[in-house]
């Protein structure tokens, strides 16, 4: 099968196509022939040496896919051979072929093509899990996400708005605080003008919101307890803005705020199933109907022009996801 392979850590023109055997599903796997791989943070920094994988995982890029399972290992229940579906790996999804735990696959939604499949396992296992079941966001609240045209964000605002939430976001251009009020966003503060807590005490008339999704990380921690409302929580996914963090007691105290901390990628596979399952009986049923949960594909790239995806995704310009897809046959 066709892979991109990494040469060596390093920027985005160490990735090339190359050739290695097709895996083989073990006891509780399944094998999904990729039509659509999402692009992803992780996969950049795993690139660039900073976010090895997991020792019993595959060392080939791609943690979500959209495709058709071709073959199933012993033991494997809910899922069958010509099943059209999306899943988070473990590792693997930028190849022709990907072996995937069975409880970490999920049908494709009704009305969804393979390449806007691709845009949703890794996003929505995070969002869910981090937002709707940690960090206890419920209908009639307020939050706060951080990076709200990315893929994460922009999950996060659907997410909120399919609960009944009243979603609030930053970004760092007016053009895409514009796309992230078009697609569902109440307000989108340009973090790069003006100060998101003023912004946020202003829109939620002094209280602070009730919930914070926070990509960022560093300093940000502290500016999110001052913009939190009494007895909010904040779920820090990501550490792009630092990897320490001071923050003033005083906040955490008269907040009774919470600090919530995770990362998806380590955890076991039976952890994982459980978040499918979650998924599956409380947001599955609403993808169909597109609204308010639809599919944000932001560009499409094929295997070969990988480096082309990873330069795109570090340069922040992207608004929703990045896609890659195999490379058309040879003639």
């Amino acid at each position: 099968m066709k892979y991109v392979a990494v040469r060596e850590p390093g920027p985005p023109d160490v990735m090339h196509v190359a050739q290695a055997p097709q895996p083989l599903p073990a006891r509780g796997e399944v094998l999904i022939e990729v039509e659509a791989a999402g692009v992803s943070r992780a996969d950049a920094l795993q690139r660039a040496g900073s976010y090895p994988p997991p020792a019993a995982a595959s060392p080939i890029l791609g943690l979500e896919v959209a495709g058709t399972v071709v073959a199933a290992g012993n033991g494997v229940e809910g899922v069958a051979v010509g099943d059209r579906v999306v899943a988070l790996c473990n590792g693997g999804g930028y190849a022709e072929f990907v072996a995937v735990p069975a409880g970490q696959v999920l049908p494709l939604p009704d009305g969804w093509s393979f390449i806007e499949g691709a845009t949703l396992p890794e996003n929505a296992f995070t969002v869910y899990d981090n937002l709707l079941v940690r960090a206890r966001l419920r209908a009639g609240e307020t939050v706060l996400v951080h990076g709200g045209t990315s893929g994460i964000g922009t999950t996060a605002i659907a997410f909120a708005r399919a609960i009944g939430a009243h979603p609030f976001a930053t970004a760092g251009s007016d053009e895409k605080c514009r796309a992230a009020v078009e697609f569902g966003a109440q307000e989108c503060i340009n973090y790069k003008r003006d100060d998101f807590v003023a912004r946020v005490r202003e829109y939620t008339h002094g209280r602070g919101v009730d919930a914070i999704l926070d990509i960022v990380g560093g300093a940000y921690v502290n500016r999110d307890l001052e913009a939190l409302a009494v007895d909010g929580r904040i779920a820090c996914i990501a550490t792009a803005g630092g990897q320490s963090a001071t923050i003033d007691l005083r906040y955490l105290l008269q907040r009774r705020a919470t600090l919530l901390g995770s990362s998806l990628r380590p955890r076991t596979d039976a952890e994982k199933a459980a978040i499918a399952m979650g998924l599956r009986t409380n947001i599955w049923p609403l993808l169909p109907a597109r609204e308010p949960i639809r599919p944000l594909v932001d560009s499409l790239f094929t295997f070969s022009q990988a480096p082309q995806a990873h330069e795109r995704l570090e340069s922040s310009e992207h608004v929703g996801k990045i896609v890659l897809v195999p490379d058309a046959p040879a003639a």
